[in-house]
Order: C-alpha cells, then structure tokens, then sequence
C-alpha cells in the first residue's frame, strides 16, 4: 500500500498523540542485527499483546539497514540481506496496522553502529551532505513518521573522518530539510548523549539528555540523578529523552521487580518518551502488564504536558509533583522515589505537595484507592523502590517553595561550557543547585511559572550560595526590580535575600541575571504573600462561633490572632480550617 493511499484512509481516524512518543526501537536488543522479518514480527506483538491498544503505536528501525551510497548519484542504498526487498513493504506492513514507522540516521558521515560496531556497509550513510535527499527518500517517499538522529558522525571521538560539527547547525539543517519535504507530523529525536541546548526545542520533538541506557539499576539511577532537575526543558511537543526502556531485556544484568517498577514509573511521569527496547514476544506478564499500566501511562500523556519536579527530599527520597488534568488544581500526581541501598521511611507533609485539607490518595502501581489522609502520608518504600500517587485533595494551596534545579537556564546546554549547569549539593534543601549563571544576558535562571490567583504583594526571598561578593539583578515579568550584591560567606553555606515584590494573576516570571559578571549558585526562591496580619487589617468576627478555631494562610501554617477579639474570617491571602 503507498504511502499516500495509507494517509489519506487515516484522516478520519488517526487522533494528534502530542504527548512523550510511545512504540518499540530495535536497538537494545537487536543492535545491528535486524530483518525484515524482525521488524514485522514486533510489529505483530505490538498488536496482539494489546500494547497498541494502550498508546504504543511506534515501531522504529534503528542502526543496521543501510547499504552504503551509490558513487555516482548518492542515493541511500538499503542492507541487501537484511531487507533484501528494501523498506517500503516493512513502511507499508507497519502502517497497515494502524502503526507508525520510524527510522534512524546520523548527523555525521557515519553511524555509531558502522564505527563503534565495524559495519561497513553504515559507513557514509549519514546524513551529512545529504539532508534534503535523504529527508526526501524518507519521509516523501517511503512514508516514515520518525526519526532519531544520532552524533556519532559529528564528534571527532566517534568517527574515523574527525568530523567536529555543530550540533545546533546540524539539526537544525535536518529539521529544516524535513520541513521542506512538506510533512509537519514527523517526529525527529535528537540523539547526542546530554541535553544539547535550550535551541533543541526549535528543532526535535524530544533529544536524549544522557549517554545510552543499559540494563542495570547503575544506569538507570545515573539516568534518573541527570534528569530531575530538568522539568523546566519539557512542555507540549518538547520532551527531555531519558532513552529507550529496558523492562524485559533478557542480557546484562537484569532489573528486580522494584527496579523495574522505578524504571519504567518514574519514565512515565517524569514524561520521557515510552519505547520499548526488548523483544516483544518474549515479555513476561508480570513485565507486559507493566507496560500496559493505563494508570500510569495516562501520566505521561497527561495533555498539561509537564515533567514532574522536584518538590522536597525527605530521608534521602525525592519527591516529585505534577499537575494532571487541569493546572493548580486540586488533583496532582506525585512519586516518592528511593534511589538508596536499603529502604527508607518516608513522612510526606501534603504542604510540601501544595495540597491541604483531606487528600485521597490512589496508588498507581496497584491501580488502588488507599483512602483519605490529612496533613501527613507516611509509607515506607524499598531500596531501589518507587511509589506513585494520584492525589486529589480539598485544598490546593499556592506554591511556595521553587527549588533551583526546576528553574529554566535560557543558555543551559550539557555540550557548552560556562553556562548554567545543575549540580548535586548535599547542603541543599532539594539536593541540588544551579550555577555557573551570569556573564551575560542570556545566560540567566528563570522561574516562569510561578502561580498567584489573584496577584498582589508577596515576599520573594532567594536562598544562594557565594563565597564572594556577586550582584543579582532581579525582574519580575520583563521588568527590572533592582541588583543586589550578596555574600553567603562560603561556597558550601546558604545565606537569604528577602525581598518585596507584585505578582500579576496567573503564572509569573521571575528572573535573576548579571550581563557583566558571575552570579552566585541557587539553592531554591521562596514566594509568599506580603500581608499584615494585624488585626485592623482584615474583617473580624466577634461571634462565640469562632472561638476554638484556627486560622491558617496559604501555606498552611497556623496564624496568630487574639481569640479574645474575635477570628478573622475574610482575606484574600488566609482561610480558615477546621
């Protein structure tokens, strides 16, 4: 079936998936040695094991169908043994199942497989001084829906040419190509090993943020530690690639049952894409009724698109929170993440989640509602462990705490040398800091989202880290509040810079800057409301109905008042609980 017959049965039918990309990739377990018949055969499983039924809808040729270049034209050529009638009957095969083809080259000459792996026959086939005829025969011709572009032809420590190329101008030259073959519904995924620079998110649907995945518990808590700082960098069509999945890879050393639970929830709601990397047909029912967790698959296609972030760290566990369904509203997701060697215990206050009043709480893993809890949840989770919540809560409070490591560095790149990076910090409340910012204007620390419902005045106090005198230059929604010169006394001490501030409804954007010269490191902003609690500032009720009770602000924290002249009853920025 052409590709054009196969695109236009689909208008009717197919549903825009905008989410983290979903499907199977033949590297992790195939590597170079791929077929025709492999390829349909996962396509197969893909179907019939019901996983298509519950979003994965990718199935992606990686590294190992090329057959060098013909001299004189420069048309890609295709392995003669492992696809000896070519791609279009495999293209046609997938998209004849309601699938998505994906496919895979190189920035460079070469690809890693054809250097790393000695195949000769991947040598040249890159996409290097081929954009636009390759994008053509890919994406015009036989119909593919994606492709992961891979470096190892554009690092000198990858291929056998020395080619030193920018990775911004390459894909953005890929991207460009694939635009001018008239298709907008192609997914490209920038694979170079560490997030590549803020750049990527006018040129991929999704990069790699780290070096290739494999199947031990090392790997995947190294994955994770690079990663949970970076929720910042996702949003709608723009997703930080923790690599390929490694639930049911049989070699290396296989993930226990906790670890695999960690490996595959914390992908999903930390919005990586899904791809499965084993072979299909050989998935356990333990593994293939992990995979097809609805509950925990609805996380990572949640259509408010966020990346959870790093909320607290609680007895060495990282609590990370998201929004799901509607944002600040009451219902969030939220998972309390184990990476030690031995089990922890962990007490969550629901304030360090935003969340206040009742909180019922499902467990996602065992599809399972725990019941109703107030003020606190205590659960212990197992080394290696993860466990993952659905919250839906009475109260949602304002935000108050924005760690560092969950602010947008406008230069950050883990390619790029001073400019902002993320850094592990034991000092630190969430366990991390931001630095290396200033210098210029670009390269600041930003926190774009930061939600006030009815605006007005707050604190605004920054928690920093210098061991010399270094200016900050506040602003708040593009306009300059004032610079502040400050001195932590010691690059391992946190001090405070408590400041006022005016925040407009809705989300904000607070930014700290230096144009000329260093900033120092973050450890976290604090945002509260900037409100008297003076008694002649508010309504008061001299009612007996009041006496007994206890008033609250928005964080949750108990307000004093003098019982003896009532309770206040009415202001924007306090309530009262029960």
């Amino acid at each position: 079936m052409s590709f054009v017959l196969f695109a236009a049965m689909m208008v009717t039918t197919a549903t825009a998936q905008d989410g983290p990309t979903m499907g199977w990739s033949s590297w992790n377990t195939f590597a170079l040695n791929i077929s025709e018949s492999i390829i349909k055969g996962q396509a197969d499983a893909m179907v019939s094991k019901g996983l298509y039924d519950v979003g994965y809808d990718h199935i992606n040729i990686d590294d190992g169908y090329f057959g060098g270049r013909d001299a004189e034209t420069g048309q890609l050529k295709i392995h003669p043994t492992r696809f000896p009638n070519g791609l279009q009957p495999v293209v046609d095969y997938i998209h004849e199942k309601g699938l998505k083809a994906g496919i895979y080259s190189d920035g460079g000459y070469n690809t890693c497989g054809s250097y790393h792996g000695d195949d000769k026959t991947g040598e040249g086939v890159g996409l290097y001084q081929h954009d636009q005829q390759d994008c053509d025969m890919f994406f015009k011709d036989l119909g593919f829906d994606f492709i992961k572009v891979d470096f190892c032809g554009g690092d000198p420590v990858h291929n056998k040419d020395g080619l030193d190329l920018s990775e911004q101008q390459r894909y953005t030259d890929i991207a460009t190509a694939i635009k001018n073959t008239g298709r907008t519904d192609v997914r490209m995924n920038i694979c170079r090993w560490a997030y590549p620079g803020t750049w990527a998110e006018n040129a991929g649907f999704s990069w790699r943020t780290t070096q290739d995945i494999a199947p031990t518990w090392d790997s995947v808590k190294d994955i994770l530690a690079q990663n949970l700082y970076m929720s910042a960098y996702c949003s709608k069509g723009h997703y930080n690639d923790m690599d390929m999945l490694e639930v049911g890879v049989s070699w290396g050393t296989p993930l226990t049952t906790e670890e695999t639970k960690t490996h595959f929830g914390m992908w999903c709601i930390m919005n990586s894409p899904l791809l499965i990397g084993c072979n299909i047909k050989n998935l356990s029912t333990t593994n293939l009724n992990l995979l097809k967790n609805k509950e925990l698959i609805a996380l990572n296609q949640d259509t408010l698109y966020q990346q959870a972030y790093l909320a607290a760290k609680i007895n060495g566990c990282y609590i990370m929170v998201k929004d799901i369904e509607k944002a600040n509203d009451t219902k969030r997701a939220f998972a309390i993440y184990n990476p030690n060697d031995a089990e922890k215990t962990v007490t969550l206050k629901f304030s360090d989640i935003d969340l206040a009043d009742s909180v019922a709480l499902r467990d996602v893993f065992a599809k399972k509602d725990l019941g109703k809890f107030y003020e606190t949840y205590e659960v212990t989770v197992p080394k290696h462990g993860t466990r993952i919540y659905v919250a839906e809560a009475e109260t949602r409070l304002e935000r108050t705490r924005y760690e560092a490591e969950t602010g947008y560095g406008s230069a950050y790149s883990e390619i790029e040398w001073n400019v902002c990076q993320y850094a592990e910090a034991s000092f630190c409340s969430g366990g991390y800091k931001a630095g290396y910012l200033g210098q210029s204007e670009k390269n600041d620390l930003q926190w774009r989202n930061v939600y006030s419902k009815e605006g007005g005045k707050y604190y605004l106090t920054i928690a920093y880290i210098s061991g010399e005198s270094r200016n900050i230059t506040l602003s708040v929604n593009g306009k300059k509040i004032n610079t502040y010169s400050v001195n932590s006394g010691g690059w391992d001490k946190v001090a405070k810079k408590k400041v006022s501030i005016t925040l407009e409804p809705g989300n904000n954007v607070i930014r700290l800057s230096n144009a000329s010269g260093w900033m120092p490191d973050f450890d976290y902003i604090e945002v509260t409301p900037n409100v008297s609690t003076s008694i002649d500032d508010v309504q008061v009720s001299t009612s007996d109905e009041g006496q007994g009770q206890h008033l609250y602000d928005l964080q949750g924290r108990e307000v004093k008042t003098d019982q003896a002249r009532g309770i206040v009853i009415s202001n924007k920025h306090k309530r009262i609980l029960k």
